[in-house]
């Protein structure tokens, strides 16, 4: 970073090189003859040495009066500012004469349309700026190649001559690039003329190509490429321009860019509004400007890209050449119908962006992994400290989810306010960061049911995080467009969260309805309604309990009661303590059982139980409790395999153990039915999986466990009768 800092620093130091920005002067020098020389020549030169006659076709000019000439005081200069002076200065006003056009031009001068103007004449013209002394240069150079061909003068003669013309062409290219220096500045009528001289010159330079060289002995002058030096200019007016410091935060790269950028966008607007209606289309006023500003930002970025960036700046770098560039300047209302169509590409090469780009994407996972981490650890410490939740509507509540969601919801913006793709990318990066994370919340938790359970607020802490669920699952169905197993995945350590929470809010609920159930069975079924009147009435008075669950979970937590009270209502049937012999006897117990069926069923879905898939449960078991055909028995029990896959032949034979009337053959016969079903998917909710089959006890082994016990009592008794007789004695 202190690199970095060094870099801009150095960059945002450098100031406009005092004076007047200077095109490059013209590279054709004639060696024979020096500029001092050539000025003395002229001065010594009679007008007819470079006046053409009148019958050579040369276009009559008038005279001027001459004005006296003032000496030129060098200005300083003041940058492109100057330039592009619409964003500092408002236009013109009318009347008002150029700053670019000298005084005395303004004033009554010496015509040029009388006969042939004199050396003198157009070297004064020229200092003076008057520009429509471009026509009779042009016709002195004609009329120069003319002589030249003809043979008729000495070659020291032609060269004399010819350092003349190209000392006025001097004269004239400086004020022609001077007034095209700073376009904004100059009259309109005045840049016309500029640009109508480079134009000349240009077909000029045409026809000379066109011609091939000569064989005079001139040198060669031709082409002057005077539109190549302006469009030289404009590169040099965009680099210092854009090499400006900044209004302020000229070390902070966000400066830096803002400046270019602003730049950038206001200078070419100023080009396209102002500038290309004047400027002939040949000159592509508005690509030169564009290409050279394009040029310079790249520039400058590429040498950004070298350095070992921070996290900031590789985002900024992303943003600006992904987004801000293409999308606010190269596609900005005012430019886009002049720069959709020129290619000026990209600010950096493909290959440093994708290198920008993987180096963003892990620097954002290690932060989302960083932030999440550290929301757990706080929201973990809160658990142990025995922190209440907060209470949102009359539900617990805790921020755990909205600051994750939060964390997810800004890597995801911030690699989409880049490009979209870069937001596709990174959200398969935030799937592999987010079920990691909720893993590592699932293990906080299940360590805090472990070890909290003796804090006040327990159970309120584990409500809210039940509660933290639902957030999550909302935010992943809404914002994720994943695959339906992708989801899955993603919800699994919530749906294990989730069901420890209810385990652990159902535990002593369990704890208290275990003795209630077991009174079927000891009272061998004597009085079911009565018991099972208990158990409703001791759920009901705990379901408040309950109340602060978010209302989808309340439903869930019934379903899993109601799952809970029918399984051992099962569980109690199917432990081999009751056999009944006669079809009356088994008849009267499915009607019992017909009857805590309706009940549960009844009290369970009144309170929000969605588990209408436990409704045939226990009916069928009691119609299979009731039938005497073993046949009818068999359809029963087919039809109940269908609905509980889980339901076995262990299960099968608990219940069959009530019938006391059945042969052996019969119960394997009816238990052969569901051989049909072994290939049976597993079941998506479990029933009978919950329960474990007891099993069956031959009457051989009741005899031996009845030996055995009458053994151990016999034992037992004749130790407390020694000790008895010990005591007497």
């Amino acid at each position: 970073m202190l690199k970095m800092m060094t870099f801009f620093q150095g960059l945002s130091g450098h100031q406009p090189v005092p004076g007047t920005l200077d095109f490059p002067r013209s590279p054709q020098k004639l060696p024979s003859t020096s500029e001092a020389e050539s000025e003395a020549s002229m001065s010594e030169a009679s007008s007819e040495d470079l006046v053409p006659p009148l019958e050579a076709g040369a276009a009559p000019y008038r005279e001027e009066e001459e004005a006296a000439k003032k000496k030129k005081e060098k200005k300083k200069s003041k940058g492109l500012a100057n330039v592009f002076c619409v964003f500092t200065k408002g236009k013109k006003k009318k009347g008002q004469p150029s700053s670019a056009e000298p005084e005395d031009a303004a004033g009554s001068r010496q015509g040029l349309d009388g006969p042939p103007s004199t050396v003198e004449e157009l070297k004064a013209a020229l200092e003076r700026g008057q520009l429509e002394a471009a026509r009779p240069l042009l016709a002195l150079e004609r009329e120069l190649a003319a002589a030249a061909a003809a043979g008729g003068e000495s070659e020291q003669e032609l060269v004399r001559r010819q350092s003349k013309v190209e000392a006025l062409y001097e004269l004239l290219r400086d004020q022609v690039l001077g007034v095209l220096r700073r376009p904004l500045e100059a009259a309109p009528e005045r840049l016309r003329q500029a640009l109508a001289v480079v134009a000349e010159q240009e077909r000029e330079d045409r026809q000379a190509a066109a011609a091939g060289p000569g064989t005079s002995g001139l040198a060669a002058t031709r082409p002057r490429r005077w539109l190549q030096l302006w469009r030289r200019g404009v590169a040099e007016a965009a680099e210092e321009r854009m090499g400006q410091r900044p209004a302020a935060g000229a070390d902070v790269p966000e400066s830096v860019f803002l400046h270019l950028g602003r730049t950038m966008k206001e200078d070419l607007e100023a080009v396209v509004e102002r500038l290309k209606p004047l400027f002939p289309a040949e000159f592509g006023v508005v690509a030169a400007y564009a290409e050279s500003y394009h040029q310079h930002f790249a520039a400058h970025l590429a040498a950004m890209a070298q350095f070992e960036l921070c996290e900031r700046d590789t985002y900024m770098l992303l943003v600006w050449v992904q987004n801000l560039y293409p999308n606010d300047i190269i596609n900005s209302p005012k430019l886009v119908g002049e720069l959709q169509g020129m290619g000026l590409g990209s600010l950096l090469p493909p290959r440093q962006i994708r290198l920008l780009e993987a180096t963003f994407l892990s620097n954002e996972a290690a932060n989302v992994r960083e932030l999440m981490d550290r929301a757990l650890e706080l929201e973990a410490q809160r658990w142990a400290e025995d922190v209440p939740p907060q209470r949102l509507d009359g539900y617990c509540h805790s921020e755990l989810a909205i600051d994750i969601i939060q964390i997810i919801s800004q890597a995801q913006a911030k690699a989409e306010s880049i490009t979209l793709d870069l937001g596709s990318q990174i959200k398969q990066v935030l799937l592999v960061e987010l079920p990691a994370f909720l893993r590592s919340y699932q293990r906080a938790f299940n360590e805090f049911l472990e070890r909290g359970k003796q804090l006040r607020n327990y159970r309120a802490n584990v409500i809210a995080n039940i509660n933290n669920c639902l957030s999550f699952r909302m935010s992943m169905e809404q914002n994720w467009q994943v695959p339906q197993d992708t989801l899955s995945l993603l919800l699994g350590p919530l749906g294990e969260l989730k069901s420890h929470g209810f385990d652990t809010l159902l535990q002593n609920l369990h704890e208290d309805l275990k003795p209630l159930f077991k009174r079927f069975t000891h009272t061998r079924w004597a009085a079911p309604v009565e018991t099972l009147e208990n158990i409703i009435a001791t759920v009901d008075t705990r379901l408040p309990e309950f109340s602060e669950l978010q209302g989808c979970f309340r439903e869930e937590l019934m379903e899993a009661l109601h799952l809970h009270l029918v399984k051992e209502y099962i569980i109690q049937l199917s432990k081999r303590r009751l056999v009944l012999k006669t079809a009356e006897q088994q008849q009267q117990l499915a009607g019992h059982i017909l009857a805590s069926a309706d009940t549960i069923q009844h009290f369970c879905t009144q309170h929000g139980s969605p588990a209408t898939w436990l409704q045939p449960a226990l009916p069928t078991l009691a119609e299979i409790i009731r039938l005497q055909d073993p046949s009818a028995i068999k359809i029963e029990v087919a039809t109940y395999a269908t609905c509980y896959p889980d339901f076995s032949k262990g299960h099968l034979s608990a219940i069959l153990a009530i019938k006391g009337n059945l042969s052996n053959s019969e119960v394997k016969s009816i238990r052969s039915i569901l051989d049909v079903s072994t290939g049976a998917q597993e079941p998506s909710r479990p029933l009978f999986s919950l329960i474990k089959p007891r099993a069956a006890v031959s009457w051989v082994q009741q005899c031996w466990n009845g030996r055995q016990n009458w053994k151990r009592k016999k034992e037992k008794m004749n130790s407390h009768l020694a000790g008895a007789c010990g005591v007497l004695w």
